[in-house]
């Protein structure tokens, strides 16, 4: 049976925003109008799962090895990472010049590459693909560069539709989010219906006059605020920035600071419009600064985040003198990765208070399991035990914590959390920005 879906993240805050965030099930699918928009997002994708420990399994049909180990870069020496290469005894058609490589450099690799003998069988192809992941444990992490590529390896579009229609509800039922990769001008309409219909997610990349824009056309559980329009974005390297993030600059952002409010407290849009009185199609338009919400509205807003009206226009900052909050100022907060059967966090300052670090105090109620960290966090985060026992497992091993033990971490995010004991862990900790 599927586990709860958590949010995760895809490397790429804004894109996280936009679509609420990926979740564990997902099959996301990338029309690239030139076949050469998608891989930022795919490297983006990589990088933060392997910031979370994730096995990935990244299946190339139309790139070389070393072509490929070229574009990944220092990715490549994740071992975390398994390369299935398609391309050496497809395309490549097992030339001496691409099997020279294994020879030269198969074995010094930081990621595993193993070629697949029959990539012209969707048969052949898809038991080695399904062995290789039975081998590997959590929610693995998949990109399949790409649809196109397969289909002119398999011959026709009925083929790979067979392979595809099979795949995705497979990866959905195993816990795993996987890209898939596609030209669009490379398949007929009916194909693309027919893949996005089965998909959880579909975006698409245009460009126009140079310019490109991303569009989210399907995202299945998430709100429709932010669908089928174009969202222009640019990239310099691996970095991806979005038009809307420079639209508006200076102090009065107040949709960005809305937005930050309602993810630090744990709401999605449309509990916040429930608690506020208001559509979650407003609460959308305001976060993206098209319009601002009525007097009334935002004292509401105010009161339901529990921050100053004020500081929706202004950030309070933090690190300058002195602050003392007292216990009536803290807030408790939702987190995804810590359901409320599970425990409770308390956001040990007010939301609208910014810092270089963010303290909670975390409770874990007896014998509960959370099979991921508390949090997708880009930076360090150290924990101190206050009182019961943790076993956390990270990097495959278990440790166990006893009040007084500290962890501290850096890349490298808990697989997962375990109170053992009969009575609530309580954790301190503190994520530094």
């Amino acid at each position: 049976m599927k586990t709860a879906s958590a949010a995760v993240a895809s490397g790429i805050p804004r894109l996280d925003a936009l679509l609420g965030g990926l979740c564990i099930g997902d099959n996301v699918l990338w029309h690239d109008d030139a076949g050469s928009l998608a891989p930022v997002f795919c490297l983006n994708f990589l990088q933060a799962s392997r910031q979370q420990g994730k096995a990935i399994i990244y299946v190339s049909f139309d790139r070389s090895p070393k072509n490929l180990l070229d574009k990944l870069g220092d990715l490549a020496q994740y071992p975390g990472l398994t390369i299935l290469d398609c391309f050496t005894h497809g395309k490549g058609q097992s030339s001496p010049i691409f099997l020279k490589f294994y020879e030269e450099h198969g074995t010094n690799l930081g990621c595993r590459l193993l070629p697949v003998v029959e990539p012209r069988s969707p048969e052949a192809f898809a038991e080695q693909l399904s062995a290789v992941h039975a081998g590997l444990t959590g929610d693995v992490r998949f990109i399949f560069e790409s649809l196109t590529g397969m289909q002119e390896l398999w011959g026709s579009e009925d083929r790979l539709l067979s392979f595809y229609s099979h795949a995705c509800p497979r990866l959905y039922e195993l816990n795993t989010i996987a890209y898939w990769l596609l030209e669009k001008n490379a398949h007929s309409p009916r194909f693309r219906a027919a893949v996005n219909q089965i998909a959880q997610v579909a975006i698409e990349l245009t460009i126009k006059r140079g310019a490109t824009a991303l569009t989210i056309l399907k995202a299945e559980n998430r709100s429709t605020g932010e669908f089928h329009r174009p969202h222009a974005y640019w990239t310099k390297g691996p970095t991806v920035t979005f038009e809307e993030e420079r639209r508006v600059s200076g102090k009065l952002n107040l949709g960005r600071r809305l937005k930050e409010f309602r993810r630090r407290r744990g709401l999605s849009q449309s509990e916040l419009a429930k608690l506020v009185g208001v559509t979650p199609s407003t609460i959308s338009q305001v976060e993206s600064n098209l319009i601002y919400p009525s007097l009334p509205a935002l004292m509401s807003m105010a009161e339901v985040l529990e921050v100053e009206p004020a500081s929706f226009f202004e950030e309070r900052p933090g690190g300058r003198g002195s602050r003392i909050f007292k216990a009536a100022d803290l807030v408790e907060i939702r987190l995804p990765q810590l359901p409320e059967r599970a425990g409770t966090a308390r956001l040990l300052q007010t939301l609208d208070f910014t810092a270089k670090a963010e303290p909670f105090l975390l409770e874990i109620k007896p014998r509960e399991t959370l099979p991921g960290h508390f949090f997708v966090h880009k930076g360090e985060e150290l924990g101190y035990l206050l009182s019961g026992s943790l076993k956390v497992t990270c990097g495959g091993r278990v440790f166990t914590l006893t009040p007084g033990d500290l962890i501290y971490l850096t890349t490298d995010l808990p697989e997962q959390w375990h109170n053992p004991g009969p009575e609530v862990a309580r954790l301190l900790w503190i994520k530094i920005k």
